[in-house]
């Protein structure tokens, strides 16, 4: 681990924000669960990139991330449909105008909501086998 202090803090950030992303599904906020979800998955991959030494990660796509993590860790390739999933997520929960009708909030539903929380929970407890052990 070249840099397993700062895959830490990532990591960390991205169990928070799978916290985040429960909470707000539980409380019916399923937009911004999807968008959490995608946060939680895409800073638990950075994290793992970072313990491997990487020092500059600029995407923010989920997919992306994980096919570079799979090219040190074979089993995040068995993620990358998740990843597929959560990349929606990243901009279409938060912009009025990404819809033709209506705000986010009213296209999102419980089970988009949790099938994402459940995605990026596979994505984090794998990134943590790395991390933490």
């Amino acid at each position: 681990m070249k840099n397993l202090k700062v895959g830490l803090r990532w990591l960390a950030q991205a169990e928070a924000d799978l916290k985040t992303a429960k909470d707000c599904r539980d409380d019916g906020n399923y937009y911004a669960s999807a968008f959490f979800s995608q946060q939680s998955a895409e800073k638990a991959i950075k994290g793992f990139l970072y313990s491997k030494g990487f020092r500059a990660i600029v995407t923010h796509s989920v997919v992306e991330l994980l096919r570079e993590a799979a090219k040190s860790a074979g089993p995040f390739k068995e993620l990358i449909d998740y990843g597929k999933e959560l990349d929606r997520h990243y901009i279409g929960s938060r912009y009025p105008n990404f819809y033709p009708a209506g705000a986010p909030y009213e296209y999102y539903t419980k089970e988009m909501a949790e099938k994402c929380s459940n995605y990026a929970e596979s994505i984090l407890k794998e990134a943590r086998k790395y991390l933490r052990g």
